[in-house]
């Protein structure tokens, strides 16, 4: 039965759907991981490490009320169980089988050396590239529409009249709602932040040579006449090391539990040979 449930939870995992609903080949792709998946679990369950790991009922409820919540129906649930040979007490099992795998690799993981904030700096000075914060700017803009010259004519008439006339992000907002043909209209014109190269290559250059609160000139792109404001500028270049450290010190001791788990379960396999 732990095979048939390594296949329904590994089948979520890897694509997201039911078992019943992949194709052939994800099928024999499904099939080769749950055999590699279960000959290591039992590896794990039969070392030392695993003497003793108890799983708590609520633990238990918790992850079966999870593996419920994957279906829309009572009925769809109990359809996937049939099929699969599962039924509420063989599922209970292998649920419990798999949190005390889980709880031993956390056991194994817990006794990793911890990342310090100098090896977190030294990673920092290796990979600037990583935390280079691109220019960005906070941009609305109005945009509208044209389907011949006489049109393109009115609307860049329309346009120029509103940026001599508009103050400030209130003001910018309100002429939005009222004249761009942009769905953005809704939101008060807001782009959000953007960053290089997301914009059309006609609003681009415009876009970021601006000053935080100017309005650009009348430009043309493909979908018609815009007019941008930037709200905001916002810094650019290397991140600060304090602004990321923690986050490295996180990355850094994923990582590491990772390469402890699997030098763990690389030396089980040694030692069964």
């Amino acid at each position: 039965m732990q095979q048939a449930y390594l296949e329904l939870k590994l089948s979520w995992e890897l694509f997201k759907k039911a078992p019943e609903a992949l194709t052939e080949p994800e099928r024999g792709r499904l099939g080769e991981i749950a055999d590699k998946q279960d000959s290591i679990e039992q590896r794990i369950l039969a070392s030392p490490a695993a003497a003793n790991v108890v799983v708590p009922v609520a633990t238990l409820k918790n992850r079966l009320a999870e593996i419920r919540r994957r279906y829309a129906s009572d009925d769809e649930f109990s359809q996937d169980m049939a099929r699969i040979g599962l039924d509420q007490s063989e599922l209970e099992k292998s649920v419990e089988r798999d949190l005390r795998v889980e709880a031993v690799l956390e056991k194994v993981a817990s006794a990793t050396p911890p990342v310090s904030a100098v090896d977190a700096e030294i990673y920092y000075r290796l990979h600037p590239e990583a935390f280079d914060r691109p220019e960005a700017r906070r941009l609305r803009h109005i945009l509208i529409t044209f389907n011949n010259a006489q049109e393109k004519a009115k609307a860049a008439a329309t346009l120029e009249t509103l940026r001599s006339s508009l103050k400030n992000a209130e003001n910018f907002s309100s002429a939005a709602l009222r004249h761009s043909q942009c769905p953005t209209a809704m939101e008060g014109g807001m782009l959000g932040v953007v960053k290089r190269q997301q914009l059309y290559v006609e609003l681009e250059p415009a876009a970021f040579a601006l000053h935080e609160g100017e309005i650009s000139a009348v430009l043309e792109s493909p979908i018609g006449l815009h007019i941008l404001r930037c709200d905001e500028i916002l810094p650019s270049g290397l991140l600060p090391f304090a602004e990321v450290r923690e986050k490295i010190i996180e990355r850094l001791s994923d990582k590491r539990r990772r390469e402890t788990q699997r030098d763990w379960i690389k030396s089980l396999g040694a030692a069964k040979r």
